[in-house]
């Protein structure tokens, strides 16, 4: 690699996490710095290091915050520090993404740099919507096109009447919804036929997706009164026919449904993957921000006796994370852990501890403090043990109190704290005042108690859509109960498929 860095091109797909190249999160989880735009999923941005430097440049339809060329700029600069920088683009960058105008300049410039392909959005938008591109007998071709005029030139760049000589031939259409209703009578003029079948797939591969089917003669009325807008592709040709035959993804229990998840970033991953899996539109709302935060002291003492304890207990992921971020700098062998056994609550948590390679122990069915304590107290090995139970600012001493109670000698070790975020300026709670919700889920009774204390700054505005409330169990319903926050449903049992279940219950009453 060059000492003046690298930059990579990386292309992030349609918006479904799911389809982002195991490529593109390699880099992203190694970059010094994050470019990225209006189009890329947020939850990709998380995938981040803690140091890496991200930068929003927010390119979309009417609106750039950003020009192209101090985005080129930018890349050179930060590769000429000796940076690795990710360019991270919606789709595919080779695709209608200026992707190869960044390429040149850094090929201009000397600089070092890699392209990622990624899932372009009409490939997305005909298999998220039973649309296949192409077909035998009546579509043997494909043609991506953009409808986004360059405003420099005063020539059409697309000669629409020429595609619409073209036979068997499906045309895929990017960025056109502004000129929708012309591009439409344009192919008409050039001999297509007015009855040809035609579609718009709006947020393709996304709980939001929304599509629209008609002719060429009807789409463009069609979409105005469904009042569809960017970001959306645009389909004609016989592949449209009949697509509600396999339109898989708009049939899912939970398409159409927003759903707002309250845990914490490591959790949220895990809940909102199900969600999704499901079809729902994920709103995540960040009630709490986590930083590291680890009392020095206990720290050193606590490593400098390590092969002493018997247990190292962690409620969250992390824990686990800031935990072994200080234990491999003092130990670079893990064998140093000497015969130290893992407890945790969730499977999140127990993923995390996995990643090491290190076998979970003891993890009770109810994600909580007091049934982990229950679950030690059960295996007969807490009497004299010596247990670690790594905690943040805001962990309770219930559990605690429970192992010391069955004769273990418990040391906390601090390592984080919790706190509130300003919801006053976020964009997602912003967009939660103004649309409101279908559900919103609480998994915790702290992701209760953090809504609450937080409820001043997620009043809905006028027409906003009031979400039903959902519990995962008993201890979660009672904090909602003592705040009045309304419980529509509860799990039948602690876990997250059960609260699944239970929404989706009574969302289809």
């Amino acid at each position: 690699m060059s000492d003046k860095g690298i930059v990579y091109l990386v292309g992030a797909g349609p918006g479904d996490l799911g389809l982002v190249t195991f490529r593109a999160k390699e880099l992203i989880s190694q970059a010094d710095v994050l470019v990225y735009d209006y189009l890329v999923h947020p939850e990709l941005v998380k995938w981040t290091r803690v140091d890496c430097e991200v930068v929003y440049v927010g390119k979309k339809a009417g609106f750039h915050s950003v020009p192209q060329e101090e985005i080129e700029a930018l890349l050179v600069k930060h590769a000429k520090d000796g940076k690795r920088v990710v360019r991270l683009k919606g789709g595919d960058p080779f695709v209608f993404g200026r992707g190869g105008e960044e390429a040149r300049t850094l090929a201009k410039d000397g600089i070092a740099f890699e392209v990622v392909p990624g899932v372009t959005a009409a490939l997305a938008a005909g298999a998220y919507s039973g649309i296949p591109l192409t077909q035998r007998n009546t579509s043997s071709s494909l043609v991506f096109l953009t409808g986004h005029e360059d405003p420099t030139k005063h020539e059409l760049q697309v000669d629409w009447r020429a595609y619409g000589a073209l036979k068997n031939t499906t045309l895929a259409i990017y960025m056109g919804m502004g000129h929708l209703k012309f591009i439409m009578g344009e192919l008409v003029a050039g001999g297509l036929s007015p009855e040809t079948p035609a579609a718009v797939v709006q947020w393709a591969s996304l709980g939001r997706q929304r599509s629209v089917a008609g002719t060429v003669s009807d789409l463009a009325e069609r979409v105005e009164t469904a009042a569809l807008a960017a970001p959306a592709i645009i389909f004609v040709g016989e592949v449209v026919r009949g697509h509600e035959q396999i339109d898989w993804f708009e049939h899912l229990p939970l398409f159409g449904r927003r759903v707002v998840i309250t845990r914490t970033r490591d959790q949220n991953s895990e809940l909102r993957e199900k969600l999704e899996t499901l079809g729902a539109e994920v709103l995540e709302l960040p009630l709490i921000s986590i930083t590291k935060d680890v009392a020095r002291e206990s720290l050193v003492e606590i490593l400098a006796e390590l092969g002493n304890y018997d247990w190292i207990v962690f409620t969250s992921a992390n824990g686990v994370r800031f935990f072994f971020e200080d234990f491999l700098k003092g130990f670079p062998d893990i064998r140093a852990l000497g015969m130290l056994r893992f407890a945790c609550v969730g499977s999140a948590t127990a993923r995390e501890i996995q990643r090491h390679n290190i076998r979970v122990e003891c993890m009770p069915d109810t994600a909580t403090g007091e049934s982990l304590a229950d679950a030690l107290i059960a295996t007969g090995s807490m009497d004299s043990a010596k247990v670690i139970v790594v905690t943040g600012n805001l962990n309770r001493d219930s559990m605690v109190k429970k192992l010391e109670a069955a004769s273990a000698i418990v040391d906390k070790l601090p390592l984080y704290t919790t706190s509130k975020v300003d919801l006053t300026n976020n964009p997602v709670a912003d967009d939660f005042r103004q649309k409101g919700a279908d559900a919103i889920l609480f998994a915790s009774s702290s992701a209760a108690q953090s809504f609450y204390e937080q409820s001043p700054a997620l009043q809905l505005e006028r027409g906003a859509k009031k979400p039903l409330g959902g519990s995962i169990g008993p201890q979660t319903t009672a904090t909602m109960d003592e705040h009045d926050m309304p419980v529509d449903f509860e799990a039948k049992k602690p876990s997250l498929d059960a609260l699944i279940e239970a929404m989706v219950e009574r969302l289809t009453r």
